[in-house]
Order: structure tokens, then sequence, then C-alpha cells
């Protein structure tokens, strides 16, 4: 294995467990014994603890700016803003993800490193899904904030709700948003789709 992919199974492991443990919860000697080398050799490749954390984080936002870089490809407005939330909620099923994202924003109420890293890191997906889609920032304020409040219905395991109300829930297409100013609704009531509609 070479150096590049050890690294990357070390990330991978960091993932596991600092999702399940959160930082402080977590010793570098758990990750080392899930990927199978010595203590030393990790602190060869990251130098702290506070490295493959944060190492972990830009390998989680990584994964996520090329997953909407790779669905979004070709497309623009409301296409390319369904087309990335439903790979994102299906992303919300890898429950190492989830919860390595759920300890992230924790600890960056704590930590001034991991907070910038988290700041700057989503202005950056923010950029992008603004790029693709086009989309003015409300459209993408509403987008991303669909995203956190799927992060919350996979954090509490309702996927029954996540499926069965979807864009009702994280956001209307424009036919929905349309038919809904027909019956009286002005546009404030809808939200950046991340979802789709499903029958109950």
């Amino acid at each position: 294995m070479s150096a590049a992919e050890r690294r990357e199974s070390v990330l991978r492991a960091a993932q596991i467990e600092f999702g399940a443990g959160g930082y402080s919860g977590t010793s570098t000697e758990t990750i080392a014994r899930r990927v199978g080398v010595s203590q030393p050799y990790l602190f060869r490749l990251f130098p702290s603890k506070k490295a493959l954390f944060l190492a972990t984080m830009q390998h989680c936002f990584d994964g996520l700016r090329d997953l909407f870089e790779s669905t979004g490809q070709g497309l623009t407005g409301e296409e390319a803003l369904a087309e990335m939330g439903r790979a994102y909620n299906a992303l919300l099923d890898n429950r190492d993800a989830l919860q390595m994202q759920l300890q992230m924003w924790a600890t960056a109420c704590q930590d001034e490193e991991v907070r910038e890293v988290a700041r700057r890191r989503l202005g950056e997906i923010w950029q992008q899904v603004e790029r693709i889609s086009g989309a003015d920032d409300q459209r993408v304020m509403q987008f991303m904030a669909s995203g956190m409040l799927l992060n919350v219905f996979a954090a509490l395991g309702l996927p029954r709700i996540r499926e069965q109300l979807g864009e009702a829930l994280t956001g209307l297409t424009p036919q929905a948003r349309r038919n809904g100013n027909d019956h009286g609704h002005g546009e404030g009531h809808g939200a950046a789709g991340m979802g789709e509609v499903r029958a109950p």
C-alpha cells in the first residue's frame, strides 16, 4: 500500500472514530488500531490529533465538493439544485459521514481552529452551489438550510419523514411555487429543494 493509500485509509478510519466519539472522546490509539498501524506511524502522517481531525474535516468537505461538482455538471437553475439535493440526501444514508458532520459542528462551537476551517469550507460550498446553479444568495441560503434540516432528520433516524415529505419540507419546485401562488401564497413560503416530492 502506497503512502497516499495509507493516508486515505487513516482518514476513513478517523471519520468513523471521530464521528462516533467526537474530538475529545477519541484517541489516536483507537484510530491507529482500526487502520492497523502504530501510533508513531500515524504521527508521521499527521503530527497531532488536532491535525488529524482538521484533515478529516477537509476530507469530508472535499467529498461533498466533488459530489456537487459531478451531479451538477451540465445543469443549471432548479435542475441543478434538485440533482445536488438528491445526491446530498442520499449521502446522509452514510451514517459515518453524517456523524462526522455533526461532531464537526459541535467541536466548532468550542475550538477556534475547527471553526475557522468549517467556516471557510462551508463558504466554498456556498460559492460552488451559487456558481453551478446560478441561484441568488437567498435561494442558496434556502438550499443550504434545507440540507441542515435533513441532517437533523437523518440524525434522529426519520427516513420515512425524509422520504414522504422530502421537498414539501425542504423546498418547492417552480411549478409547486406557482401553484401555491395561485392559491394566494407568496414566494416567501418556499425553500430550496434537497429532495423529491413523494406521496405519503
